[in-house]
């Protein structure tokens, strides 16, 4: 077999959450390490639902990394210090988030423009040894340049990694992602460093790693919601057929589908807009008329019909 990178799964909110990762790493797996969505505070605790998400018992995966997401060391402290409660020794720092209204109280990628913030955000890295922490971010918020005035205050850090999504905060997730921004903070960066971003097949992977030869690993968010057997592909060097692509998929629509069934307490309307976010990456595998038929779904009965209609396909 290929010698292949370590596959990370990207944390994405709304999408990601316990359920979803227990049945890809059960009907799919092909990923080393699993991430948390950020936990962050919410008058002065940490979210409810966020605690929720982390809880080891609700988790399955075979490697689980939970994500803090905050603009000083005081507020990642109170988050971190819920990690450690919980037996975690591994964490992830967020300096990519691009949410605006995050962004704007100097979270995420929001705080990439003010070296000395993040700085004294990053103290905590050395103030926890016990911990061994990582770090995603962003090139900058405004100019792809902000991630090499960063590189000093990384490089002097004991980081596990760093894991670089090529755009700016302010893009979202729009435009292309800037490979010339990505060689030059590889350039600078002395830390293992992980790739992240628009990898939606095995070739994108493979022609990332053949560009950027000593890459630590490959990070993978919406590719593998799109096609949740992404990353097995890549590390069995093969393509599964539609049809098993299907039956994975039905055994874990199924498991995530019950999950919530018995989580959620606010009615059937709950569970089918939960559910509908299973779906909504999915357009490169599912037929549209089938996606259109989901997502305008009002009822069980017709959700029900409508993943059927996928699922028996011939």
């Amino acid at each position: 077999m290929q010698d292949t990178l370590p596959i990370h799964f990207a944390p994405l909110q709304g999408y990601t959450e316990a359920f979803y990762r227990n049945a890809h790493a059960k009907y799919f797996g092909g990923v080393d390490t699993y991430y948390t969505p950020f936990v962050r505070l919410e008058r002065g605790d940490p979210r409810r639902r966020d605690v929720r998400g982390i809880e080891p018992e609700e988790n399955k995966v075979p490697h689980l990394i939970p994500q803090l997401i905050a603009s000083s060391a005081e507020k990642a402290e109170v988050i971190l210090s819920l990690f450690i409660e919980k037996g975690y020794r591994e964490a992830d720092i967020n300096l990519g988030c691009p949410f605006p209204l995050l962004a704007r109280r100097h979270n995420g990628s929001g705080i990439l423009p003010y070296p000395e913030e993040v700085k004294a955000l990053l103290s905590i890295v050395t103030r926890y040894p016990q911990i061994s922490f990582s770090v995603k971010m962003r090139l900058g918020w405004e100019q792809p340049d902000e991630c090499l005035a960063l590189a000093p205050i990384l490089n002097d850090l004991p980081l596990r990694q760093i894991t670089m999504h090529p755009r700016l905060g302010k893009q979202g997730y729009k435009g292309e992602v800037d490979l010339e921004g990505f060689s030059a903070f590889r350039e600078v960066c002395r830390l293992p460093l992980v790739y992240n971003g628009d990898i939606h097949l095995v070739k994108d992977i493979q022609r990332i790693s053949k560009q950027f030869p000593s890459l630590a690993g490959i990070m993978i968010g919406r590719g593998l919601l799109a096609n949740p057997a992404l990353a097995l592909e890549y590390k069995e060097n093969r393509t599964l057929a539609p049809d098993e692509i299907r039956k994975r998929l039905k055994s874990m629509h199924r498991d995530v589908f019950d999950d919530y069934d018995i989580l959620l307490t606010g009615g059937n309307g709950q569970l089918l807009n939960k559910m509908k976010a299973f779906w909504e990456y999915m357009e490169p595998l599912v037929d549209r008329k089938i996606l259109k038929a989901i997502h305008k779904s009002t009822g069980i009965s017709k959700y029900y019909q409508a993943t059927e209609a996928f699922f028996n396909q011939r």
